[in-house]
C-alpha cells in the first residue's frame, strides 16, 4: 500500500469543531497565536518538568499493581490454583490508569478510577470546591466528545445544526464537550483559588508559572483550555497504545520474554517501592524502546490524517499542489506501506528497529511520525514516552499475560480505538533470591 495525500481546496475548519472554552494550543489556527502557546507550553514538557511529574505516576501505578494483585489472588483463591490467571479486560484498566495519571498532572488530583475499579470521575463544584464531588463516566465523555468533534470538524456544514439533529450521537456528543469543559474549570479553580499548599510539581504548577516573550502568563480561560487540552490528549491516547503494546507483545512469540529478560537486568526499582520502576534506569532500553516503536507503528494513534494548509506551492511524487491547499497525510498509511516497511510491514517485528538487525532505513525513519513531525508536533511527547515506559515496564516486571481474544478490533473515529482486550493475568511468582534482590 502506498502512502496516499488527501487533498481539499478549503479553509481548514476541522480544528474549530473540537474549541469549546477557547482556542488551546491544538486547535488555534492563527500562527502567531500558536507559537505564543507553544513557548509558553513548551517549557512544562522538558526533561527537567517531566522528571519532577514521574512521582505522580509512580503513586498511580502502585495502585494499579495493587489492584491487579488483589484481581489475581482472588482468582487463584476461588479456583484453589495458584497458578490460575485473572481474566480481565485490559483496556478498562489502562483507561482508568491514564485517566487517573493525566488527571494527577493536569488537574491536581486523579480521577479516583483506579481505586473505584470504574468509569467513574469525581466532578468537583464550580461554586463550591470543598463539597463532595458528584461523578461522571468520563472515558465514555470523552469517547463521544472525541467523535462528535471529528464528524463536526470533517462537515463543518452540519455544526451550527448538529443541536437539532435528531440522532443521540450529535445531542450526547455535545453534551460530552460541556461535561469535559465543567471539568476542567472546576479543576483550575479550584487550584487558582486554594493556591498550592503542597507545593505539588504537576504539569498545572507548571502551566500557571509558564510566560510569554513579553512576560505574560495565561488568563485563566487559556489556562483551562489548555489543562483539557492535556487531559484529552494524555488519556485515551495512552490507553491506547498500551492496549495495543500489550496485545502484540504477549501473542508475539518470545517477545514477552525477551523483554522480561532485558528489564530483569536492570537495576529498576524505586528506594521506597519496589514494585515500581524508575524511568533513568530504563530510559535507554533498545528492546523496550523497538516493542514502544513498533507498537505505535503497527497501531498508530489516530486514523485519521490531521489536515495542514500549504503555505507556498509545493510538489509532491509529481503531484502540484497551490499554495492554500489542505493536505492530509494519515500516518496509518505511512506506518503500514510495504514499499517503504518490506514485505513483512504487517508483522509485529521488534527486531526491526535494533541496530544489532540492521535497524530502520533513511526512509523508515522520515517515514515514523507517531507524533507528527514540524512546528505542530505533539509538545507532550517526552511525558508520553516516560509514561508508556514507566507503564510498560512495571507491568512486565510484576505480571505474566496472556492475551485471550484472536483479533484487537477498533473503532475508527479521531483515534484508532481498540473495542476491548481481553487478558489472563496473574502475579507473577519470582525466585526467594529475585524477591531479596528487588527488597535490596
Amino acid at each position: 500500500m502506498a502512502p496516499t495525500v488527501s487533498v481539499q481546496r478549503r479553509e481548514v475548519q476541522y480544528y474549530d469543531a473540537f474549541v469549546s472554552i477557547q482556542r488551546g494550543l491544538f486547535n488555534t489556527r492563527d500562527r502567531a497565536q500558536h507559537s505564543r502557546k507553544r513557548k509558553i507550553i513548551s517549557h512544562t514538557f522538558s526533561a527537567h518538568s517531566i522528571g519532577q511529574f514521574e512521582q505522580y505516576i509512580h503513586t498511580n501505578l502502585h495502585d494499579l499493581v495493587k489492584q491487579w494483585t488483589k484481581l489475581s489472588n482472588k482468582a487463584q483463591t476461588s479456583t484453589n490454583n495458584p497458578t490460575a490467571y485473572a481474566e480481565i479486560d485490559s483496556l478498562s484498566w489502562f483507561n482508568y490508569l491514564s485517566f487517573d495519571i493525566i488527571g494527577d498532572l493536569a488537574f491536581g488530583r486523579p480521577f479516583g478510577m483506579l481505586k473505584a475499579g470504574a468509569d467513574r470521575a469525581a466532578v468537583y463544584s464550580l461554586s463550591n470546591p470543598t463539597a463532595p464531588p458528584t461523578y461522571a463516566p468520563a472515558v465514555q465523555v470523552l469517547n463521544r466528545r472525541g467523535e462528535v468533534s471529528n464528524t463536526l470538524g470533517c462537515l463543518p456544514q452540519l455544526k451550527p445544526w448538529a443541536v437539532y439533529l435528531p440522532d443521540p450521537f450529535f445531542s450526547r456528543g455535545l453534551a460530552a464537550v460541556q461535561s469535559l469543559a465543567g471539568i476542567a474549570t472546576a479543576a483550575v479553580q479550584t487550584r487558582l483559588t486554594q493556591g498550592n499548599p503542597d507545593g505539588r510539581k504537576d504539569l498545572l504548577a507548571r502551566l500557571i508559572e509558564g510566560k510569554d516573550s513579553s512576560g505574560q502568563s495565561m488568563s485563566e480561560s487559556e489556562l483551562t483550555a489548555e489543562a483539557l487540552t492535556q487531559l484529552i490528549a494524555g488519556s485515551d491516547t495512552t490507553s491506547n497504545t498500551c492496549c495495543a503494546f500489550f496485545y502484540w507483545v504477549t501473542r508475539t512469540p518470545g517477545v514477552y520474554s525477551q523483554l522480561r529478560t532485558e528489564l530483569d537486568k536492570t537495576p529498576t526499582t524505586t528506594n521506597n517501592n519496589p514494585l515500581i520502576i524508575t524511568y533513568a534506569s530504563i530510559k535507554s532500553l533498545p528492546y523496550l524502546d523497538a516493542c514502544i516503536n513498533e507498537t505505535l507503528r503497527i497501531h498508530s494513534t489516530s486514523s485519521l490524517g490531521l489536515p495542514r494548509t500549504v503555505t507556498h506551492p509545493i510538489t509532491i511524487l509529481n503531484h502540484h499542489f497551490p499554495a492554500n491547499t489542505v493536505l492530509s497525510v494519515p500516518t496509518y498509511t505511512l506506518h503500514h506501506s510495504s514499499r517503504i516497511w518490506g514485505a513483512d510491514v504487517k508483522e509485529f517485528k521488534p527486531d526491526r528497529w535494533l541496530k544489532a538487525e540492521g535497524g530502520l532505513t533513511a526512509s523508515q525513519k522520515t517515514a515514523f511520525i507517531p507524533f507528527s513531525t514540524g512546528p505542530r508536533a505533539c509538545v507532550g511527547r517526552n511525558l508520553a514516552e516516560m509514561e508508556l515506559k514507566l507503564i510498560v515496564a512495571t507491568i512486565v516486571q510484576n505480571f505474566d499475560l496472556e492475551v485471550r481474544q484472536d483479533t484487537l478490533e477498533t473503532r475508527e473515529g479521531f483515534l484508532r480505538k481498540p473495542l476491548r482486550c481481553v487478558m489472563g493475568m496473574r502475579k507473577r511468582k519470582r525466585k526467594r533470591k529475585e524477591q531479596i534482590d528487588l527488597v535490596c
